[in-house]
């Protein structure tokens, strides 16, 4: 921990104490190099589904710097709502706010091969749900019922499953390198393998700094081994550097503004996920900084700085926000709860998002490079929903609901041929997988009876389940 040189006990379980500056700059940038990494990966993942932007001599590539630009820009933004707050806006704690994982597995679909005109409906959708996200800042705490730990530890692993695939792809070669003969090689492999191991040795067998930006620097790593293996150069990056503008600010309504019923639906319907997994981040801050429980009214704060952040992010080019997990178990191991040093990587978040050059050099990272810190922290989603999963209870009756819902949410992704002949609303809907799985397990929940019969289940699961646990 900290400890005693930054304040007292008292001190630092205190929102509202800021330690000495020397000490708090690095404690702020301390939280940024967390989750530096996934907060732009999402930008970079749904370029690549949408198709454009990759190589610095591509017409697109301004524009994938832009959602860079954004991403980092925004996550500032909405966590200076966290810890300074705007009215009723913010939990005035250290929360830490992000690019959400959680959308990529609808936003995909959305985008798939059709470039840079998929962006208007993409932020049409981000705008529409960030607002109703934000409305249910007003009755979070109501519906929580419905959403149980086999719920939300499903979604999350859902999310996870959705995107292992995009890990693998990046690390054999980028989705857009599918069809060359490189995609799948040795050396590709080799360059997220380094990233790989890197990574795993900082986060255990080192202690502070260097286990906290683990993935960080296994991407550093990784680029420098792929510029010693001929993989990207420094012409490259300098052409890259040399391209992109000095200073920029935020552009709305940049790619114009367009109404997509599955869009909007897709994010609504999602924002629950998302707020759901705030309110617990909420409460692993207050548990783990100040050894209390949250207040209503920080989980409401909390909620409507997720929704108004997103929405935000939304007008001006920015992809949905939510809340960074990785930063909760930050503090729980700094032991530092000033809102105020988070205050500073916000800034710092800013700082970066206005300038276009920090995005150039993060995009001239080799997609086989970014790969491996992909299937790390993609493969750190599925395991964080199976730990949610080990607090269920699990007799028939849940693993009943688990496997229809998995069966058709994860069965749809992998086929979504089968659903072809639906109007494109609702097929792009049910491809996402995600949204099924939730809607069949929230449904299933909450109107199956806490006690099935050993008749009706022993037929579903073969005999496989024996006696309840």
């Amino acid at each position: 921990m900290a400890g005693s040189s930054i304040g007292t006990a008292e001190q630092l379980r205190d929102p509202n104490y800021t330690p000495a500056l020397h000490k708090a700059i690095p404690l702020g940038i301390q939280h940024v190099l967390a989750m530096f990494v996934s907060n732009v990966t999402p930008a970079i993942i749904i370029a690549g589904a949408a198709g454009f932007g990759f190589g610095s001599n591509s017409p697109d590539f301004p524009e994938l710097l832009y959602l860079i630009q954004m991403s980092m820009f925004f996550a500032g933004v909405a966590t200076l709502f966290q810890t300074i707050g705007l009215g009723p806006v913010g939990a005035k704690l250290p929360i830490v706010q992000g690019t959400s994982f959680a959308f990529i597995p609808i936003m995909i679909p959305l985008v798939a091969g059709k470039g840079v005109e998929a962006l208007p409906a993409l932020f049409g959708g981000v705008l529409i749900g960030g607002l109703f996200h934000a409305v249910l800042g007003t009755f979070i705490g109501k519906i929580r019922f419905a959403l149980p730990p086999l719920v939300t530890g499903l979604v999350v692993t859902m999310i996870g499953l959705a995107l292992v695939k995009v890990g693998i792809q990046y690390a054999a070669g980028g989705i857009p390198a599918i069809n060359t003969p490189e995609y799948g090689s040795l050396l590709n492999w080799s360059a997220a393998l380094v990233v790989i191991v890197v990574t795993l040795g900082l986060k255990f067998f080192t202690r502070g700094m260097l286990s906290i930006s683990a993935v960080l620097l296994g991407l550093l790593v990784g680029y420098i081994y792929a510029l010693m293996i001929g993989m990207t150069s420094v012409d490259a990056i300098v052409g890259s550097w040399d391209r992109a503008a000095s200073f920029a600010l935020p552009v709305p309504f940049k790619y114009g503004f367009e109404f997509s019923f599955a869009a909007v639906i897709g994010f609504c319907l999602m924002a629950f996920v998302s707020a759901v997994e705030t309110v617990g981040d909420v409460s692993g801050i207050t548990k783990g900084g100040a050894g209390r429980e949250a207040t209503d009214k920080e989980i409401q704060g909390a909620t409507y700085a997720d929704g108004f952040g997103s929405a935000i992010a939304g007008i001006f080019g920015g992809l949905p926000n939510t809340s960074f997990s990785q930063n909760v178990g930050l503090i729980a191991m700094t032991g530092v709860m000033s809102r105020h040093v988070v205050t500073i990587g916000a800034l710092f978040l800013i700082v970066c998002g206005l300038v276009p050059k920090v995005g150039a050099i993060i995009r001239t990272i080799p997609i086989e490079v970014l790969g491996g810190g992909v299937i790390v922290m993609f493969g750190m989603v599925v395991a964080a929903g199976i730990s949610m999963l080990s607090d269920v209870k699990w007799n028939r009756r849940n693993m009943v609901i688990f496997a229809i819902a998995l069966s058709i949410g994860l069965g749809l992704q992998l086929e979504p041929k089968a659903v072809q002949y639906l109007p494109e609303t609702l097929r792009i809907l049910m491809t996402s997988g995600l949204l099924p799985a939730a809607l069949i397990a929230i449904v299933l929940n909450l109107v199956l009876p806490e006690e099935l019969s050993d008749e009706s289940t022993d037929e579903i699961s073969g005999g496989l389940a024996g006696g309840d646990k």
